[in-house]
């Protein structure tokens, strides 16, 4: 019998090295991401006493006191003239301090699913420019129409500026193929839905004037950073008209 030389493949050590979702992730998506999530990890760290010893359980209303947000914010820079860092800079921290569990969770997610797709369809940079005009327009309309001094908190108001921004992205996509528009809304009109029902049963508040705003303020905003930009949307209504 003859002895036959039997080739067989393999594959390369780099091909059978299985890949890290983080891979496919941009960088500034993930930082943004870890850090809600991180700094809820501290704040729930020391509310069981691992770190920061007794002083640790009011990490959290300190931190809403130093970075958190109200109307009483706005009147002190437009009333009062105060333009110091420490007032600005609440204009966006407010959206890294949550106050649950599930708030954390839900923006996190969010944050990693509509980001990627906001970062590979606009680009990296110009997810963080959604992120905080979106954080400051939402700011100032809830300054200009919440009078309590109930603070805003939580990430949801960058995150449905994120939602504006893939609403825009989906409704030029249905236009391009020819489909009905009004579709791209969809994700939108149910989140919308589910917050009043969970409002209807847990008791709502005033955040939503925030979050709807940077919604709109994501949608418009895309005008401009979309691919093409502005000369694109003008040059596809002009075909249509």
């Amino acid at each position: 019998m003859s002895e036959r030389c039997v080739n067989f493949n393999y594959p390369s050590e780099t091909k059978m090295k299985p890949e890290s979702p983080f891979n496919t992730l941009p960088p500034v998506v993930v930082v943004l991401a870890l850090a809600i999530v991180g700094i809820e990890a501290i704040f729930q760290l020391a509310n069981y006493g691992v770190i920061g010893g007794p002083r640790g359980v009011g990490w959290r209303i300190s931190a809403i006191n130093e970075y958190g947000y109200s109307s009483a914010i706005l009147d002190r820079v437009l009333v009062n003239g105060d333009y110091s860092f420490d007032m600005l800079k609440r204009f966006v921290t407010y959206t890294f301090i949550n106050g649950q569990l599930v708030q954390v969770a839900f923006c996190a997610a969010l944050v990693l699913a509509l980001g990627k797709f906001t970062a590979e369809y606009y680009g990296s940079l110009k997810v963080v420019i959604l992120y905080v005009v979106t954080s400051i327009a939402g700011a100032v309309v809830f300054g200009l129409f919440v009078e309590s001094r109930y603070p805003l908190i939580g990430a949801f108001t960058p995150v449905y500026g994120l939602i504006g921004a893939y609403t825009y992205a989906l409704w030029l996509r249905l236009g391009a193929a020819g489909e009905n528009q009004i579709l791209a809304f969809r994700l939108i009109g149910f989140l919308l839905m589910l917050q009043l029902i969970f409002g209807l049963i847990f008791g709502g508040n005033n955040q939503w004037i925030a979050e709807l705003t940077g919604f709109f303020t994501g949608f418009l905003l895309s005008t401009l950073l979309a691919p093409g930009g502005w000369n694109s949307l003008v040059a596809r209504m002009r075909q249509r008209s």
